[in-house]
């Protein structure tokens, strides 16, 4: 039987450091706890407060470009759901995963450019990371944002 890797070691092992919890924009909180779930509200990819790029993918931004967007827009999410669970090593399970990419309408690769969220979360939470999820195309998001990220999480 394999030894259990705590999501702690794995974003160390990563040279991965989680982000502080993103200040919400408007009327919401960025992660609620009901029972053994945390929800998060969907997470911009900020760094440092400000968002890396602005656009639509297919148009302004690329799919690469966005799939990076989308991995740090998931590890905000994963701060926001562990200041909620009483730090990462309580979550237990990915749930759920909902990506939605702001794009040109000629843009119909949603799938590669969330694929930047599922395989960071896989990477920290190992089998545990592997979730279901929805990636949709949209034709704008707050503050021109190109990928917005939220997750459902299983905590202890």
């Amino acid at each position: 039987m394999s030894e259990q890797v705590l999501p702690s070691a794995r974003l160390h092992e990563l040279g991965i450091e989680l982000p502080p919890v993103a200040v919400p924009v408007a009327a919401y909180t960025p992660a609620l706890r009901v029972d053994d779930l945390v929800h998060t509200s969907g997470q911009l990819p900020f760094v440092d407060g400000a968002l890396a790029h602005t656009g639509k993918v297919g148009a302004e931004v690329t799919a690469e470009v966005a799939a990076d967007l989308a991995r740090t827009a998931a590890l905000n999410a994963v701060a926001a759901a562990a200041a909620a669970a009483g730090g990462v090593d309580h979550i237990v399970r990915v749930v759920k995963v909902v990506g939605f990419v702001a794009s040109d309408p000629a843009f119909t690769a949603q799938p590669a450019v969330i694929n930047g969220a599922s395989e960071v979360l896989q990477q920290i939470f190992g089998d545990a990371g592997v979730h279901a999820r929805s990636a949709v195309g949209v034709a704008v998001l707050p503050l021109d944002s190109p990928v917005e990220v939220e997750i459902t999480v299983q905590v202890a």
